[in-house]
């Protein structure tokens, strides 16, 4: 009985594994199987994507699609594809994911190092903003950016993105920082430290894996963002989500299913990358956050 329970145990064991590796390919192919259907027929011929096979390789292989989609598809009035829309999106996410980084790091600096009184009602209210509605910071929003003459300009758009995304980097930042040693923040103090120089010298150099952190969530939320983008841009203006609405609903007459898987995958391409090259990052950027605190 005892030579037999470890072998019982060892077979139960495996065919458990066995179970969960089923499972998991299972939720894999389930996953990825939009993914496969808009890159096969993204490299197919129209007239094969009208047989109704979907799911098949191509017989003929082509980037044709690809080649539209990015220059010379009918967005809006101009024939001029994705590339621009692209540009407007990199001009807009680039300093939105600096400045919210930044300001982020800095209101989590302060509310855990630089106590006063408050704070925790300050931080409080900067947390309420993680769970306001887009829908209804769009008036304010858009007055705001009357005022200051942005109304309609990808820095604008920049702007708001910043804005509305301060909250979520607070917070990040505020957790991470609260189990940080205040002594070495104390002794830096007493040295003669200025706040500034304490924040560069001393919280951001160890401050690495909450960032990746911050990088990757706001990133992926501004790019993939489409009410701000068709709310507050101008022609244009436009981001990426917004153009590849355009590609899909302007077309007229023939629909080229092709160019469209193709967008799709253009205007995914780089939260995808993010995601692969970064991933892990995230993961372990949280998970430090949530040990230290």
């Amino acid at each position: 009985m005892s030579a037999a329970s470890p072998e019982t145990a060892m077979k139960t064991t495996s065919w458990t594994r066995i179970l969960i590796y089923a499972v998991l390919i299972v939720f894999v192919i389930y996953y990825l199987l939009p993914l496969y259907v808009m890159l096969v027929n993204s490299l197919k011929p129209l007239d094969e994507i009208r047989q109704g096979d979907m799911l098949a390789l191509p017989q003929q292989f082509t980037i044709e699609p690809w080649l539209s989609a990015w220059s010379t598809a009918q967005i809006g009035v101009q024939p001029t594809g994705l590339r621009p829309y692209f540009l407007n999106s990199i001009i807009m996410v680039v300093p939105a994911v600096a400045a919210s980084t930044l300001l982020g790091a800095l209101n989590g600096y302060v509310l855990t190092k630089w106590r006063f009184p408050g704070d925790n009602l300050v931080f409080t209210l900067m947390l309420l903003s993680c769970f306001i509605p887009f829908q209804i910071v769009l008036i304010p929003m858009a007055k705001v950016l009357g005022i200051l003459g942005l109304a309609g300009t990808t820095w604008g758009l920049s702007l708001v993105h910043a804005v509305y995304g301060i909250g979520f980097t607070t917070l990040f930042f505020r957790n991470y920082y609260e189990a940080f040693p205040t002594e070495l923040v104390r002794a830096a103090m007493i040295d003669g430290a200025s706040f500034f120089q304490i924040f560069r010298r001393i919280l951001l150099p160890s401050s690495g894996p909450i960032i990746v952190v911050t990088v990757i969530w706001q990133f992926t939320n501004i790019w993939n963002d489409f009410l701000f983008g068709v709310s507050f841009a101008d022609s244009y203006s436009l981001p990426m989500t917004v153009a590849l609405n355009n590609l899909v609903s302007s077309s007229t007459g023939v629909k080229e299913y092709n160019v469209h898987f193709a967008g799709a995958i253009l205007a995914a391409l780089p939260t995808l990358i993010v995601y692969i090259v970064s991933g892990r990052y995230f993961v372990r950027g949280l998970m430090a956050g949530a040990v230290k605190g």
